[in-house]
């Protein structure tokens, strides 16, 4: 479908020189804490933010951004329908749609046939937005499955939407704060789970210090407190006030809340108030208060997890996201899931008689398969099945093989592997369940945790669900010591227990039958890194049929092709060396510009008195122009205007009005304060608020928000921002031996293996190249020499002369401070290195050059600023790709600076700032400060020839190295 077209368009942006974000995406693959899955998602969400524009699905499909581009020529088709598809976009793109590989047909071939035949009478506008339901915002879904990590993803995207708004704050493609829908169902398991996100560490999808100070930024708010009484003195909707407290601007927040019962509660009030005489926004505050005031949080996405659950109430969660983007607020709509399968096929019609369906989601922009989790990261499930044994056997037959298999299962984080028993109802746990396993199978009941809601006849204690909530952490004594877990109605999704590797359904309804696939795959989340895990799940022959047909319909394979799944083929992984003692490479001294901003006061005092004089005086500036034109329908353009000087249905009240100013002063106002000056602020108000038979009313003539601000600034001391520069000294190590991880074998690797070892063993030996190759020498002539002193002259030509050593060992004092450098960004940058330690003038000169370009891995990098007015500005850090060294007495005396990029970054501003940066105002600084010119710069493109690069290189250390 759809994802499919789109990862391929996302895949050709991110090579081509118009895309923004390549370091950013090489910057989170370095980092390397991500899934592979969760960076292709994260491409596809900012390629569809950035080079798509955050449009709904169905306009980019309209205009054509996603059509493969048929060759009309080459088809067998009509001239009618050719000349009709090449002049109109909408309908080229629904062909090149229906024209899909599905099997061994086309996704649509009685849609591509009726376009064929008839293309002047199909309402191809129509047809799209109802494909992609009909809404006005950008609309996308992620389908990954169950412990892909869909919450750390979900992170990762509020994090990248803050970063990007912050730069460009003006840029309604990304969101300023964000709005979790869970199903109710979930809850219990759900919102702990989302909680995750504030251990989330952004500096795995952003550098620092932009990670650090958004973590610092963000406020997440679960809104899950009940509402209390009608008598209670407490607020009736606490949730409605948290939501409240933040209004009208806020950024960086977080909600997380019930989309069932919170959300779409109250949806008939809603419908029924349509016919009393109130405004829309008081029929919204009557029917659900905390929808009311969701829907006026700006720059809102809202992210829908377990986006299936929300299908019943699909109309209506629809109907309510519609109303909140007529208000201008919805920015992007995520949802998460982890079947992007339709229970009941849409159907979409075409003309009075014909109409075609969809089965799959059709918004799906990213699609990860289960089969495919399974093989790279999941737990490899066994599943078993038996069709003539009772609930107790199959209990019994699944205890003990998960005990054969799992008894001694220890994982690194110190839990041990367990089983997950579910029950169909309380009862049946406690009366059949849990005494056929502590009677007959005689297990320890310590090491057995029933879970379950209780009821009137059987209670928990409370600890259970501290133990429930602990399973994944040793440190807690009790918990480590469960082994089997009994549950009713708990766990069937959102349960984030990786320790739990067994899974036993023995009878119909220890699941809901439509969730059988998610409770299953329960156990299948991934523990430890970089080792192939197993699970194992035990059904009875109906579950079995179940889980069979969920995964032909939800994930298009079966139980026996999970069996055969065997994993991912085994990456051998490469140790890494450091270098930096034999070398004894010293650190990099140098200066880094840093700026301090301070507030400078301008004025003795606040002046407040006359500030609001001032905005009295002026009111009138404070208007905004409201016309009404009327004519009749044929007649817009000579139409009657009303000038309007009184509009708004909003109650005005004076003393609501000054605590409300207080409040968006973050409190720093009193209203004490603001009563000090009664008579300034009644007159402004009687200016601004106009009277009905019903009382008092704001006139929306007015832009009441900027005059409430006018007057919170009236209470301060105006300022001026100063900056202050300041440069001072550091040094940096060109590598933190503690992040040298082992690295995935690639053809990247500089040097390779065999040279590798022939280092090493060279270095332990302590042996500079000069004495290897005399070595080698010397025991030639020494063999030569016994075999004609022997008489055995004849033999000296079957002697193997010395061989020239291998490039990469012969240059190993003069590079390599790590062993091997990753080039597999760029094999570029490994070009330029091979031919700098060529270069005659670079060995004349006995210089030295270090890759410094893996990011994570260097401490120099230089913070670079760009002066705006007299402001400078922070425009972040600049990794440097190599350093060519000169040293004297063994310290560094000059640095060349190498920046070697492709053609891509020459027109990527951001890039281009940081260059200017530390082409001229770092060296400057830095060689005023040392008295000689230390550093200096070099920038390579590979949009030049290699020849071109070598000789600029060759002409540049001539020029700065000189004697």
């Amino acid at each position: 479908m759809l994802d499919k077209i789109i990862k391929l368009k996302k895949d050709i942006w991110l090579k081509s020189s118009e895309c923004s974000i390549k370091d950013l995406i090489q910057y989170i693959r370095q980092v390397g804490f991500l899934r592979e899955t969760q960076i292709e998602a994260i491409e596809i969400y900012l390629f569809l933010k950035i080079k798509g524009n955050n449009e709904p699905i169905w306009k980019l499909f309209a205009e054509g951004f996603f059509t493969n581009g048929t060759d009309l020529t080459k088809l067998n088709i009509n001239n009618n329908a050719r000349e009709y598809l090449n002049d109109n976009i909408a309908a080229h793109a629904l062909f090149d749609f229906t024209r899909q590989r599905n099997g061994k047909t086309t996704l649509l071939p009685e849609l591509e046939q009726l376009i064929i035949e008839q293309p002047e009478n199909i309402e191809y506008e129509r047809i799209i937005r109802s494909i992609f339901y009909n809404v006005d915002y950008a609309d996308y879904l992620m389908s990954l499955p169950m412990g892909a990590g869909k919450t750390f993803l979900m992170a990762a995207f509020i994090y990248l939407d803050i970063y990007f708004a912050q730069n460009e704050p003006d840029n309604k493609n990304f969101s300023h704060n964000f709005l979790v829908l869970i199903p109710s169902g979930l809850k219990s398991s759900i919102i702990p789970s989302l909680k995750t996100i504030e251990h989330f560490d952004p500096a795995w999808v952003l550098p620092e210090p932009s990670a650090s100070k958004i973590k610092r930024l963000l406020k997440l708010e679960i809104l899950d407190q009940p509402k209390s009484a009608k008598k209670s003195n407490k607020a009736r909707n606490p949730n409605a006030q948290k939501v409240n407290q933040c209004l009208p601007n806020p950024f960086g927040y977080i909600f997380v809340v019930n989309a069932e019962k919170v959300i779409l509660d109250r949806m008939e009030i809603s419908d029924q108030l349509e016919a009393i005489e109130k405004t829309e926004d008081e029929k919204d505050i009557l029917a659900n208060e905390l929808r009311h005031l969701i829907g006026k949080i700006p720059n809102l996405s809202i992210f829908i997890d377990e986006v299936h659950h929300a299908a019943n109430d699909e109309i209506k969660l629809r109907k309510v996201v519609n109303n909140w983007n007529k208000k201008g607020n919805v920015t992007t709509v995520l949802g998460f899931t982890g079947t992007p399968y339709l229970k009941k096929a849409d159907k979409i019609k075409v003309t009075e008689i014909s109409f075609f369906k969809f089965k799959q989601i059709t918004n799906t922009v990213y699609y990860y398969p289960l089969t495919t989790a399974i093989k790279y990261f999941l737990k490899k499930p066994l599943v078993k099945f038996a069709t003539e044994l009772n609930r107790n056997q199959i209990i019994e037959k699944g205890i003990e093989d998960f005990n054969k298999r799992y008894k001694d299962k220890v994982y690194e984080n110190g839990t041990i592997a367990k089983l997950a028993i579910y029950c169909g109802n309380i009862k049946s746990l406690e009366e059949e369940v849990y005494p056929f396993l502590i009677g007959k199978l005689e297990i320890n009941p310590n090491e057995i945790l029933k879970y379950h809601g209780g009821n009137k006849e059987y209670k928990l204690p409370k600890e259970n669900e501290l133990f429930f909530n602990s399973l994944d952490i040793p440190q807690t004594k009790a918990s480590t010591k469960i082994r089997y877990i009994l549950l009713v109605q708990i766990g069937k999704e959102g349960w984030d227990c990786r320790s739990l590797t067994g899974i036993i359904l023995s009878q119909k309804g220890d699941s809901p039958t439509n969730m059988v696939l998610q409770t299953s795959c329960r156990c299948l989340r991934q523990v430890d890194k970089n080792k192939e895990e197993t699970a194992l799940i035990w059904l009875n022959e109906f579950n079995a049929k179940t889980l069979n047909s969920q995964l032909k319909n939800e994930q298009n394979t079966n139980i026996e092709e999970i069996n055969k799944i065997t994993g991912k083929p085994e990456t051998d992984m490469f140790e890494r060396y450091s270098r930096i003692e034999h070398l004894q490479l010293p650190k990099v001294e140098f200066y880094q510009l840093e700026i301090s901003y301070n507030a400078i006061d301008k004025e003795d005092n606040p002046n407040t008195k006359q500030k609001l004089q001032f905005i009295i005086n002026n009111i009138d500036d404070f208007k905004k122009p409201v016309l009404i034109k009327t004519s009749e329908i044929d007649q817009i353009d000579n139409a009657d205007i009303d000038v309007v000087s009184k509009v708004g249905l909003n109650i005005a009240n004076f003393n609501q009005w000054i605590f409300d100013i207080s409040k968006h002063s973050f409190n720093k106002i009193s209203v004490q304060d603001l009563m000090k000056f009664e008579k300034q602020l009644k007159e402004i108000f009687e200016q601004i608020t106009y009277q009905k038979d019903e009382g008092s009313f704001f006139n929306e003539v007015f832009d009441l928000y900027t005059i409430s601000s006018k007057i919170r600034l009236g209470f301060s001391i105006k300022r001026d921002l100063k900056t202050e520069s300041e440069v001072i000294p550091k040094e940096a190590n060109l590598l933190i031996v503690d992040k040298l991880r082992p690295i995935g074998k690639n053809n990247k690797l500089c040097p390779d293996e065999a040279a590798i070892k022939e280092i090493l063993k060279y270095d332990k030996k302590g042996l500079d190249i000069k004495s290897v190759e005399s070595k080698l020498k010397e025991d030639y002539e020494k063999a030569k020499k016994t075999l004609i002193e022997s008489g055995l002259a004849n033999m000296v030509t079957g002697l193997n002369e010395p061989q020239e050593l291998p490039f990469e060992i012969k240059n190993k004092e003069n590079t390599f401070h790590y062993l091997p450098y990753n080039f597999i960004q760029s094999n570029f940058e490994k070009e330029i290195l091979i031919n700098a330690l060529r270069l005659a003038l670079f060995k004349e000169k006995k210089l030295e050059i270090y890759y410094n370009g893996e990011r994570g891995l260097t401490e120099f990098v230089i913070n670079c600023f760009a002066k705006t007015g007299k402001y400078w500005k922070n425009i972040g850090r600049y990794t440097i790709d190599f350093l060519i060294i000169k040293r004297e007495d063994n310290k560094i005396h000059r640095i060349l600076i190498i920046e070697a990029k492709g053609k891509g970054f020459e027109n990527d501003p951001v890039f281009i700032k940081k260059k200017n940066f530390v082409s001229n105002q770092f060296l400057k600084q830095n060689n005023e400060k040392f008295g000689y010119k230390r550093f200096d710069f070099l920038y390579l493109s590979d949009a030049d020839k290699i020849e071109s690069n070598v000789s600029k290189l060759n002409d540049k250390i001539s020029d700065f190295f000189m004697e």
